[in-house]
């Protein structure tokens, strides 16, 4: 247990959304493993009760049903946990979805949803929290985009979107923010080894296979590891976590090079093209 981790978080009160599966499932564990008060918020409210099911520690956790495209949801959900803890202290926009494959194939319907769910349910997020935690004069927000949100990819189109949204959204709010005594950090990690990966396929795109390759996924980035990177970073008040360490490399070489990455994504697009379909959209 990170000693740094307990001091932070014991006592405090947090929100994960989309804490049924994957980041969010491990950040409601780690959080309850070093004290916290959470509330783990999911669509699905059967996955966050499993998820809470399984948490032990000295923190504590409650399952909620949440669609975070609902507006009215997320504030009912913000306030009544600042109703019974006093305030909120720290608000994870977790929840995301991918859809992956050729953009001429995605329908409006599809776009819609990646939108409502990957920004507008952190602007909801936002939207609920900030108030609060500016009245409070402290508080921290952790919205999770991507690596994709840095580095554009084909066949990821409309999700590279909405984290770069997500980003640009986290990084203005910050500036504004810190005089108010509240943090706000924006999470990009590359490929994680979550159940987002084998969901949201437009046409043959296989998910797992293009985010880390046929023959990775046993190297796969752990939410674990990451979610011990993400309570670091909200200890130091960092205002990116760019994980791992080959993406931050990857990063660099992309802002100095831009070409070079392009390029490099051109080839390894080309070579995926090979397993994406080729349909006529039934638009």
């Amino acid at each position: 247990m990170n000693a740094k981790h307990v001091e932070r978080f014991s006592g405090r009160s947090a929100i994960v959304t989309g804490g049924g599966s994957g980041i969010g499932a491990a950040l409601t564990a780690a959080l309850v493993g070093v004290g916290a008060q959470v509330w783990c918020a999911d669509i699905d409210l059967a996955a966050a009760e499993a998820v809470v099911s399984k948490v032990s520690g000295p923190g504590s956790a409650q399952a909620v049903a949440l669609d975070v495209t609902d507006a009215a949801a997320v504030q009912s959900v913000v306030d009544d946990v600042v109703a019974r803890s006093g305030k909120l202290d720290l608000m994870f926009n977790n929840a995301g979805i991918v859809i992956g494959g050729e953009t001429h194939l995605l329908t409006l319907e599809q776009w819609n949803q990646i939108i409502d769910i990957n920004l507008r349910g952190v602007v909801h997020g936002v939207h609920a929290a900030y108030p609060h935690m500016i009245a409070a004069r402290s508080g921290h927000i952790i919205n999770t985009a991507s690596a994709a949100g840095l580095m554009a990819s084909g066949l990821l189109t409309s999700y590279c979107a909405t984290k770069f949204a997500v980003v640009g959204l986290s990084n203005a709010l910050r500036s504004e923010a810190v005089r108010f005594g509240v943090g706000v950090t924006v999470i990009c990690p590359s490929a994680v080894d979550t159940p987002i990966l084998d969901k949201g396929a437009v046409g043959d795109f296989a998910g797992r296979d293009f985010f880390l390759g046929a023959e990775k996924s046993k190297r796969a980035y752990s939410p674990e590891r990451l979610v011990a990177e993400i309570l670091t970073a909200v200890v130091d008040d960092e205002p990116w976590l760019v994980a791992p360490r080959r993406t931050r490399i990857g990063w660099t070489i992309a802002r100095f090079a831009p070409r070079f990455i392009q390029n490099r994504l051109t080839g390894y697009i080309a070579e995926q093209g090979l397993h994406v379909a080729r349909t006529t959209s039934d638009r």
